[in-house]
């Protein structure tokens, strides 16, 4: 109870200064809107703001399943042959650290200004793969030596070594790399929507950009602070699936 009243009450006094600093000091709306005003933005547009987290969401899901379901099955190759593994990781790393904000214009120009979505599933996927594909990697390769000798000695078939053993021992690290992903999809998807400007996008960063251009301040903040929920969202849901899956093991 203490880890969910703690941060509240943080959250609650940061608010609270917040608007007494705003209000006290006359501070410009235009430089810090007071939490009450970026409220009152987000009701005004509640209909609005929610069609646009909902998009932001769905793009986030795809490309956190295209990463997920890429990300084990390279791991898996990678656990079987050590060529396919030396042959394809280099490419891997290259993906990670070549900046995202450099990749987006490129892929908006490939798929098309208007297919914005999916520009934006293809650079958040490419973002929130290598997580995925590291730590199961890692996990698969952390299995017991003896185990794995012992499934050998009574002739285990490949699905049954994979179902009982494999699969067991990486789950933990695949979780904890899906609360990383995660947020790394959000911010891929997020980057290229804002790269993209305009076009067929109709998520939060494009409700960002547009307040932005307008000098909507409290909008922006409004944005920015869907934005947090839903990246919150992500990562304790995967919190909690984790402490779902993994309670019973020591």
């Amino acid at each position: 109870m203490k880890r969910i009243l703690l941060p509240v009450m943080a959250f609650a006094t940061l608010m609270v200064f917040w608007q007494v600093y705003v209000t006290f000091y006359d501070v410009p709306k235009f430089i810090l809107p007071a939490p009450s005003a970026i409220w009152s933005a987000l009701i005004a547009d509640l209909p609005l703001w929610t069609s646009s987290a909902v998009s932001t969401l769905s793009v986030t899901i795809q490309a956190l399943a295209a990463a997920t379901f890429s990300g084990v099955l390279f791991a898996l190759g990678f656990s079987l042959s050590r060529t396919f593994e030396a042959t394809l990781y280099p490419f891997a790393v290259v993906l990670q650290v070549t900046p995202v904000i450099a990749i987006a214009p490129l892929v908006l120009i490939w798929v098309g200004i208007d297919n914005v979505e999916r520009a934006q599933v293809i650079i958040a996927w490419l973002v929130a793969f290598f997580p995925i594909l590291a730590n199961m990697s890692a996990g698969l390769k952390s299995v017991d030596a003896n185990l794995l000798e012992l499934f050998t000695l009574y002739r285990a078939t490949p699905l049954q070594r994979f179902r009982l053993l494999l699969w067991p021992t990486a789950l933990p690290y695949l979780l904890a790399s899906l609360k990383i992903s995660g947020g790394l999809a959000l911010i891929g998807g997020v980057v290229a929507e804002f790269v993209a400007g305009s076009g067929t996008a109709t998520g939060l960063a494009w409700r960002i950009i547009e307040a932005g251009n307008r000098l909507q301040i409290e909008k922006m903040f409004a944005g920015l602070l869907l934005l947090s929920g839903i990246g919150l969202l992500i990562f304790y849901g995967f919190a909690l699936l984790e402490r779902l899956l993994l309670r019973h093991r020591a």
